[in-house]
């Protein structure tokens, strides 16, 4: 339900104290430090030679959730032993039934505590930049690119100086975790299985049995199936508006999914959130906590042009 934030005290006596500040919260089962924690997101070694490493230890220093993808470029072993904060796994459902059982079974064995399915991204969104661009991951070798290197010397140096990129929750299955050229968008579109549904969701649940997430989830029929299957969260959002440009944005659609499930199911909004009152917005409403990417993903290539 929603918070009665802003409420007039009847008496001095009802006055809250602001003299401790108290901003942790409990998240599908998490005692975290602060109503913000990192999305999970793909390819950073794009970013930045430090990638997952250097945000889950970010994560852990101010004491909250730590999310990796399963296009993550570091291994969920890795992760597992190196930070004691929450950890989140973000699971896209593969055509390719053993790779999506193994990942369960790894995170289950690096001690992972959440598990996110993400259900908006079952294929490919028109991302126009990336065709424009011919965006691979990694980068192929093609004149454009090789051109993006020169005017970008600095990324360019940083990038082939040190370890190779390759995504470990998928390169002893598929060629397309070591490095082999694809865009993002013909991954999706090939390698997922667009026939996923709410019986594969709750499979899905069974198999994890700890707490267990719907990352996507922007309509209250959802919402209301993501409670039906047994769900301890739902992460509202709409990937960050790389697969429908024209949707809503999560924070729009919070007030009316809080109102029927709020109270049965930790309601988290993904994405958008770039300062402290959007948190507070978002708490307003109902939700537990607010997660993204873009915000550390942004500090990670910043840096590497200021170090």
């Amino acid at each position: 339900m929603r918070s009665p934030i802003g409420e007039i005290p009847k008496s001095t006596s009802d006055a809250i104290s602001i003299e401790i500040i108290d901003m942790s919260v409990t998240v599908m089962g998490q005692k975290l430090d602060m109503p913000l924690f990192c999305s999970p997101t793909a390819l950073q070694r794009l970013f930045h030679h430090d990638v997952e490493r250097a945000v889950a230890k970010a994560a852990e220093k101010f004491g909250t959730m730590f999310g990796i993808s399963s296009l993550g470029t570091v291994s969920v072993e890795e992760i597992g032993s190196t930070i004691r904060t929450p950890k989140l796994f973000q699971l896209y459902f593969h055509k390719d039934r053993g790779l999506t059982n193994n990942m369960i079974e790894r995170c289950i064995a690096a001690n992972f505590d959440v598990l996110a399915l993400t259900v908006d991204t079952i294929t490919g969104g028109n991302r126009e930049r990336d065709l424009r661009t011919g965006f691979t991951s990694p980068p192929a070798l093609t004149p454009k690119s090789l051109l993006s290197f020169a005017i970008h010397p600095r990324w360019a140096v940083n990038y082939f100086r040190h370890e190779k990129f390759e995504l470990p929750q998928l390169k002893d299955y598929v060629k397309e975790g070591s490095n082999v050229s694809v865009s993002v968008g013909d991954y999706f579109s090939t390698m997922l299985d667009q026939s996923m549904n709410w019986q594969d969701a709750e499979s899905v649940r069974k198999k994890w049995d700890k707490q267990f997430c719907l990352k996507g989830i922007m309509s209250v029929a959802d919402a209301k199936r993501a409670v039906d299957i047994g769900a301890s969260g739902i992460m509202v959002s709409n990937h960050g508006g790389r697969q429908l440009d024209g949707s809503r944005s999560p924070f729009d659609q919070l007030a009316e999914i809080v109102d029927v499930v709020g109270d049965r199911i930790d309601v988290i909004c993904d994405g958008g959130v770039t300062r402290g009152t959007h948190v507070l917005k978002a708490l307003s409403l109902g939700a537990k906590a607010c997660s993204g990417g873009r915000y550390y993903l942004y500090a990670l290539a910043a840096d590497l042009y200021l170090t």
